[in-house]
């Protein structure tokens, strides 16, 4: 780690906050804290709405209330008591805030969401994080919180630096994302609250999101349906594993950016933004072929199975960008990490579970 702008925080004993902890993320997040390290203290939110199966949302919460140290609350981060009430009571040291109405697509049909848990739902956890400061509280130490890949909208250039400008969002989605990222901004300089933005790369592994491709291509294939392959089979996506994503935000955890003042005596923003992806586009006509012979290989489809009969080249969607490309670089000069999984690999483990799951 390049200790030269980072406050070094140890978990050990330190109470987490994390939202969303029933999600793909949020869970597997919790669940490597609450099993490697000393003493933490995990607090999770979560809404456990219906925009995909909840009962993938309630085997994921089984899995952590197996810990001693793990407490749930229920409820919605636009709800600005039940915030400040579990600030109140678990006093949280650190906030990963992984709690967002999630998918591209869905912006488009249902925008109510987004605005709610994304901008007021963000605001709520920034209030609460301010107030830590006051007199008689525990202070935030450190916010990290989960931007997207999506603010890079139609950028051109590949692959995407945190460096680029990005102000040509294609969906209210990414609009949220970037929205999260400037309002943490503002938060940093005027209240000295160290954050760290995470833009995640498409994510898949076991116990996925049914909404993302790999997951409802394994769902309509299994029953027989046809897959759509939007633009032609022509996009590219940087998948990235969830554990390396896990790995990641672990990480970026223990180093908060530092809190100095500059030369007017006012705060310099402890502000920092990275991103979390394979640094490895794949095509998505070969991330089908690995997943149906991933998908063959842990008897979810027969050996016998067509997929030809099953595929379908249709035109791009509203909101979807042709391709997605991570540089990692400054995550990698600044925490040492970059994410390392295969695809072939990520999916053989999705399979496998998939095949367990659904038995």
């Amino acid at each position: 780690m390049n200790d030269g702008n980072k406050t070094k925080i140890n978990l050990r004993n330190k109470s987490v906050f994390i939202t969303g902890v029933a999600g793909f993320i949020g869970s597997n997040l919790a669940k490597r804290l609450l099993s490697t390290v000393e003493g933490v203290k995990v607090v999770g939110l979560d809404n456990m709405n219906h925009y995909y199966d909840v009962r993938l949302k309630e085997a994921r919460l089984n899995e952590l209330e197996q810990f001693d140290n793990f407490s749930f609350v229920k409820g919605n981060l636009a709800d600005k008591a039940v915030i400040e009430s579990i600030f109140e009571q678990y006093k949280p040291e650190i906030v990963v805030n992984l709690g967002a109405q999630a998918g591209v697509r869905y912006s488009i049909t249902n925008p109510d969401a987004y605005v709610e848990a994304n901008l007021i739902g963000f605001y709520n956890i920034l209030e609460a994080c301010r107030h830590s400061y006051d007199e008689g509280h525990t202070p935030v130490e450190h916010l990290v919180y989960a931007s997207s890949s999506s603010v890079y909208g139609s950028n051109k250039k590949v692959p995407y630096s945190t460096d680029d400008k990005v102000d040509n969002p294609v969906s209210l989605y990414a609009a949220t994302k970037k929205s999260n990222e400037l309002m943490a901004h503002a938060y940093s300089k005027l209240y000295n609250i160290p954050s760290t933005g995470l833009r995640f790369f498409t994510v898949y592994g076991p116990a996925g999101r049914p909404d993302m491709a790999y997951f409802g291509f394994t769902n309509k294939l299994l029953k027989g349906e046809t897959i759509q392959i939007f633009n032609y089979g022509n996009c590219k996506r940087d998948f990235t594993y969830v554990d390396d994503i896990v790995e990641g935000v672990v990480r970026v955890m223990q180093g908060a950016p530092e809190r100095k003042n500059g030369e007017d005596g006012l705060p310099v923003p402890p502000y920092a933004v990275y991103n979390i992806g394979n640094q490895n586009p794949e095509n998505l006509l070969d991330f089908v072929q690995i997943l149906q012979e991933e998908l063959i290989r842990a008897g979810v489809l027969p050996e016998d199975y067509d997929f030809e009969a099953h595929k379908k080249l249709v035109p791009m969607q509203p909101g979807d960008v042709p391709v997605t490309y991570a540089d990692t670089s400054a995550l990698e000069r600044d925490f040492g990490y970059k994410p390392s999984t295969s695809l072939r690999e990520g999916l053989r483990k999705f399979a496998e579970w998939y095949a367990k799951f659904y038995k």
